[in-house]
């Protein structure tokens, strides 16, 4: 553990070591002595609901089922707090929504049609807390769960993405937890073969003593090889197999999410799980065999609750009722105790539901490939999940009841006090000193371009491999990564995630609709055609009203803008208690939107590479700087309101970089985003090492803006194309059939020598110092050059 660490942050990591013993303890103590009150609070339980146990069993549980409950019905794992306003995705999707949607939330992962019988399945998940307590295997184990989810449905996975967040970048323990996260990504999504397309890493200092790891895979199915996780069939055999049970993770993820970091109460850290890569690949490639030879009849990945999810939820989601002998479970640990073994989140597990005459046909493919298998019970018609230890009941319960109709709660909510006082601080309340002069607006630019959230993320994404397994068209640092699906015909999956939690702080709903828009808007920029949502939701304790009321104004956004865009959510995940002394993390949803290719070989990239071509703006520009990188970057300033959402100009300029991707009028695209105008034109030009030309004057003109605002606005609905000069009739024919607005801003550089960014009769930076200052800010900060980094990954 680096000696850089705080105080507070030693005595929590320090405190997470005794976890384990400290659930051991309880457990223990609570079956040695019978007559004396359960230390249900130990595990994370509420008096309320200790009692409501009670009378769903009839009796005082027994200390496994107190395991169980304590685990299931985790914020993680119930959505306890949440489920009240996640209806709102189901309650806004229309049935034109429903079209291409095969699996919808409720399963590991949702599952969505793509043409030609082929099928994909997507989902992100957070790993935050463990990410903190452990980076490295944090972040590994949170690649390895999402995989896994992706396997349970049936899919061949091919590719990750991650979203990350961390606290300031000068801070101490900001370089421990960075290191550790990308090392453990790397280590784990290199080692499986699947390439890392995208994602984001923003640093602030709301995100300081809580990080966000959040993980998305995607996977590859034909509709006739959709698994769900259900046990049905009285007499199908439950088997558990992959790697044996230990004691990392025991409570693991189930606890770390459903409790505040603070200092003041002892610590639900638990010991964070430990993952095996090769363990993994080896599972994936013997599931898609058992799937083939359609030997499985049910099948659930082991991550939060380990045993006491995956027994309960397949016998919940199937005829109710199963029999199980925890003593058949391979231990790592002997001395283990039964309610240990139901809580461990030790990885690379999987359980499956057998007919007994295609058992030994399993048991054949498994061993085949050195999987570690034992067959634990059966599924029955009983009603009751019964687990048996050493001849004795311990578990007798309703699963339902465990796994999907525990407590729900409809917190208090309450818009915070400071709400209206933060709006009225805008940029222009505060007196912010805009750039006075030429030098200063192109020293603005630079500030920009090298500044955390904005400089190249290439020092962390070369640790990542992007083209494993030959099907990668496009990454990072492109819009949006695009994967191939089926080599013959060229169809593909587009991929972009996003969240800006400065705008969600601001405004929470909107803030949420803004992800969604800019998600949507890098699928599109690339040429796919938007088709579903996922979303990983990280916020604050839902114990405090006001983050109630942000987490619930920004699903309602979200929810509305689902509706408006025509694309639903298919799943994702909730990650609540972001938060440490009382301080929580900017509220940060993060959404993913897929879309789909005809044909992955017509992908925009979103930079230009053609010398001579027109640069064209989409879209309208409004002076829109509250909560924008330059407010951040050159003064530190959060307040104001964040940018309109203007979801028919979001649809409308969809529509036009489809068309105009499909039919090949245009050859590059960037979104308008962070940064606006100038950051778009910074990674555009750097992306292949060509300048441009850009004149502001018609736009200036037409917007009735300034040469500043024109540069740094962050107005939405917005993207830079260049366009061939043989195409320009038929795209400007094209914007104008539409009545969407455009206008022509510059060429690209005719084959200079020293290629520049020339902002005409205004400035100009060459491409070597705007490449030096982009994409030296890592770098300099955490060690080494990109190359350096390149090479060790290697």
């Amino acid at each position: 553990m680096s000696s850089n660490l705080s105080s507070a942050d030693s005595t929590q990591v320090d405190s997470a070591q005794d976890n384990a013993k400290q659930v051991k303890e309880t457990v223990e103590f609570a079956a040695a002595n019978p007559d004396v009150d359960q230390p249900f609070a130990d595990l994370g339980l509420k008096a309320d609901e200790y009692e409501q146990i009670k009378e769903i069993l009839g009796r005082r549980p027994t200390s496994a089922e107190l395991a169980m409950y304590s685990v299931m019905w985790s914020e993680h794992c119930s959505y306890k707090s949440s489920k009240v306003h996640l209806s709102k995705f189901g309650d806004k999707v229309t049935e034109d929504m429903k079209k291409h949607l095969l699996v919808g939330i409720g399963e590991n992962a949702g599952v969505v049609d793509i043409g030609d019988g082929w099928a994909v399945t997507f989902k992100v998940e957070s790993h935050n807390s463990p990410s903190f307590v452990e980076p490295h295997q944090g972040a590994a184990t949170g690649v390895g769960g999402i995989v896994r989810d992706i396997i349970s449905m049936g899919a061949r996975p091919v590719a990750v993405m991650d979203q990350l967040r961390f606290g300031r970048i000068d801070h101490p323990d900001t370089a421990r937890v960075l290191h550790g996260v990308v090392a453990g990504i790397s280590n784990y999504g290199n080692s499986l073969g699947l390439p890392n397309i995208g994602g984001e890493t923003v640093f602030d200092p709301s995100y300081q003593g809580n990080p966000l790891v959040n993980a998305l895979a995607v996977g590859v199915m034909r509709h006739e090889d959709i698994r769900l996780a259900n046990a049905s069939g009285k007499g199908n055999k439950v088997v558990l197999f992959g790697a044996r049970t230990g004691g990392d993770g025991i409570g693991g993820a189930s606890i770390l999410a459903s409790e505040s970091f603070d200092d003041t109460k002892p610590s639900k850290r638990p010991a964070v799980q430990v993952g095996d890569p090769f363990a993994e690949k080896v599972l994936i490639e013997c599931c898609l065999e058992l799937f083939h030879a359609g030997v499985v009849e049910g099948i659930q990945d082991l991550g939060a609750a380990g045993i006491s999810c995956a027994t309960s939820e397949l016998a919940s989601n199937g005829d109710g009722g199963m029999h199980i002998a925890l003593d058949d479970v391979l231990l790592r640990d002997e001395t283990l105790t039964p309610e240990e073994i139901l809580m461990s989140e030790s990885q690379e597990r999987m359980m499956a539901v057998v007919r007994p005459d295609r058992l030994e046909e399993f048991l054949a493919i498994v061993g085949k490939w050195e999987v570690e298998t034992s067959v634990l019970g059966e599924v029955t018609d009983t009603g009751r999940l019964i687990i048996e230890w050493r001849g004795d009941v311990i578990v007798d319960v309703p699963p339902r009841s465990v796994a999907h109709d525990g407590p729900v709660y409809n917190r208090p909510m309450n818009e915070p006090s400071w709400t209206a006082e933060v709006a009225a601080n805008t940029v222009e309340a505060a007196g912010l000193a805009k750039p006075a002069s030429d030098d200063e607006l192109r020293s603005t630019v630079l500030q920009l371009a090298g500044s955390p959230n904005l400089a190249s993320k290439s020092w962390i994404t070369s640790q990542y491999d992007k083209y494993v397994q030959g099907n990668t068209a496009q990454a990072f640092p492109d819009d949006a990564g695009v994967i191939r699906v089926d080599e013959e015909s060229g169809l593909g999956v587009a991929i972009a995630t996003d969240a800006n939690g400065r705008y969600t702080f601001l405004d929470p709903a909107r803030g949420a609709q803004l992800a969604l828009a800019e998600a949507y808007r890098n699928v599109t920029t690339s040429g796919a055609i938007p088709r579903a949502v996922t979303d990983c939701l990280n916020f604050g304790s839902p114990e405090d009203p006001a983050i109630m009321w942000q987490f619930a104004q920004a699903v309602e956004g979200l929810a509305e803008a689902c509706q408006d865009l025509g694309i639903p959510v298919t799943g994702g995940n909730v990650s609540l208690y972001n938060q440490t002394g009382g301080v929580a993390i900017h509220p940060t949803p993060v959404v993913g939107v897929l879309g789909v290719f005809d044909d992955v070989t017509r992908a925009t990239p979103s930079g230009w590479q053609e010398p001579g071509q027109t640069i064209y703006l989409l879209g309208t520009t409004e002076a829109e700087l509250d909560g924008s990188a330059w407010a951040d970057v050159t003064a530190d300033h959060l307040g104001g309101v964040p940018p309109q959402y203007k979801p028919a100009a979001e649809k409308e300029i969809g529509e036009i970089l489809i068309n105009c991707s499909r039919d090949g009028m245009i050859d590059a695209a960037h979104d308008l985003s962070e940064g606006g105008l100038s950051q778009a034109l910074v990674e555009s030009c750097l992306r292949y090492g060509t300048g441009a030309r850009i004149w502001l004057d018609e736009v200036c003109e037409r917007d009735g803006v300034d040469v500043f605002t024109a540069l740094f606005s962050e107005s939405t609905a917005r993207a830079i194309v260049a366009v061939p000069r043989s195409e320009e009739v038929r795209f400007k024919d094209m914007c104008t059939a539409r009545r969407f607005p455009f206008v022509r801003i510059g060429m690209t550089d005719s084959g200079d020598p020293d290629p520049s960014l020339d902002i005409v009769d205004h400035f100009s930076i060459g491409l070597d110092e705007l490449r030096e200052t982009h994409e030296g800010t890592l770098p300099n900060q955490f060690g080494g050059s990109v190359a350096a980094v390149t090479e060790t990954a290697v």
